[in-house]
Order: structure tokens, then sequence, then C-alpha cells
């Protein structure tokens, strides 16, 4: 096998079981450990994994986040959940803003249902889905393009939401702490803060895997956010950490997905 394919056949395996082990591939391709390991290299050099000891995993770490190019073959049916519970929120003559990401992008290409509508992101996937839709006034960021998160950054982006304003802002995030909500990335950080400080309504969408985990930088409080929108209830020591504080939880029914 050629080591285009070999590397790809690796991120094939990370997306369906999120992590590899360095022996097991060398086993199931025949090469030796040392290739893996130069394969594993060359992977997390693109910022596709990150090497753990014995092998490598795209699971979110407090500084990792794993590349748009897995996030948007994963867990779709729990995405299109949140995303049929988000649009309820969205009426016809609103301007939205969406973020980067997987989850976002998914909500995005529903948009046109509840048209017309001014859209305003940074995400590439959602500009791609919109751009030819009719009723649907696009306004795409520019910036600075990131593969990794498949979105325009920078203070070009930021720039550019200072002088815009939105009905509501949703905002996905890949870590929930307790009270607080959290991002790997620094720069993601600060388009998805300026967003929110534009939107007169926050909506908050995270997986319900990601509560419990925390990131490098904060994002925001949970009670910045209007509403919170995940896929099933967390576990249960999140789940009290909100209801104490007074925070309302939407949790997606499994069967929007389908709708």
């Amino acid at each position: 096998m050629k080591r285009d394919d070999r590397q790809q056949a690796i991120m094939d395996l990370l997306v369906t079981d999120g992590e590899v082990e360095l022996d097991a591939l060398a086993d199931r391709f025949a090469v030796s450990r040392m290739t893996i390991h130069r394969d594993l290299d060359d992977l997390e050099g693109a910022g596709l994994l990150r090497k753990i000891r014995g092998g490598a995993t795209i699971r979110s770490g407090t500084q990792f986040e794993s590349d748009f190019r897995f996030r948007e073959r994963q867990g779709t049916t729990a995405k299109m959940a949140m995303a049929r519970a988000a649009l309820r929120l969205v009426e016809p003559g609103m301007t939205v803003m969406i973020n980067d990401g997987s989850m976002a992008a998914i909500l995005g290409q529903r948009l046109a249902a509840c048209r017309p509508l001014t859209v305003i992101t940074n995400n590439a996937a959602v500009m791609d889905a919109l751009k030819a839709e009719a009723g649907i006034t696009l306004i795409a960021l520019g910036g600075v393009y990131s593969a990794k998160f498949n979105a325009y950054l920078g203070k070009v982006t930021e720039d550019a939401l200072a002088h815009l304003r939105a009905d509501v802002a949703f905002i996905s995030a890949p870590a929930v702490s307790g009270l607080e909500v959290f991002h790997m990335d620094e720069t993601v950080v600060r388009s998805k803060q300026a967003m929110m400080r534009q939107g007169a309504c926050r909506v908050l969408l995270v997986n319900h895997t990601r509560f419990g985990n925390a990131a490098l930088h904060r994002l925001a409080a949970l009670s910045e956010f209007d509403h919170i929108i995940t896929d099933q209830p967390p576990a249960p020591e999140a789940r009290a950490a909100l209801d104490e504080a007074g925070l309302t939880l939407t949790i997606a029914d499994p069967q929007e997905a389908e709708a």
C-alpha cells in the first residue's frame, strides 16, 4: 500500500474508532513500527491527530481539536437533531450568525427552509451550501482561511463582525466544564466571542459528550447564552450543576434528525 493510501486508511480508522494503536496498525498494514511512527508524525504535523503513548487519537484534548474533515463525518444523527431544535428559534426575515464547526455546518445547510434570511458566517461549509440559495442574503466573512476548522478567522473576521448585528448567533463549542465553555484555539475563541457580542440572542450548540471537559481557552460562561441545546442528557453531575445554576437545557429529540 502506498503511503498516502495508508495514511488515508489510518484516518478512516480514526473516524470509526477515535483512537488507534501503533502495533495494531503495523500488523494491519504489514509495515514496521517506524513506518507507522512516520505516518502518525505526518498526520500530526498536518493537525489531523495527536499522538499518544502507543498510538494516536482524534479525541479532543485541552489544546487539540480534531480536523474538520474528521468532525464532519462523526455524530451526524446528533447534529441533525440539534439543528432541527435550533431551527425552531429562527423565523423568516431574521439575520442569523453561524460560527465555524461541523455542527454549525449542518445547521447552516438547513437554514434555507426558513427563508428569507440574512446569514452571516465565517464557516466555509455554510457558505458553499447557501451561496446559490434564493431568498438567502449571504454575508461571507473574510479572514485567514483555516483548513483545520474550514473557516475564516483572525483580525479581518473580527473587525467585520464589529460592524454587524444579528437577531440570533449560533455558537458551537467542544468543551463545557462546570458552568463555563472552552475551546482549544485562541483565534477561534475570538471569532466566537465577536459573534456573541453582536447577537441579540445567543444559542450554544454542544454535544452531550463534551460536558465535563475543559480546554485551554475560556470562551464564555454558560449564563451568557439564552439557549443551550444538546443531543442527550449529559452526565448527572454536569446536569446537576446546570439545574443548580437555574440554566435551562434543551434536549433535542433524536427523531428530529429524521424529520
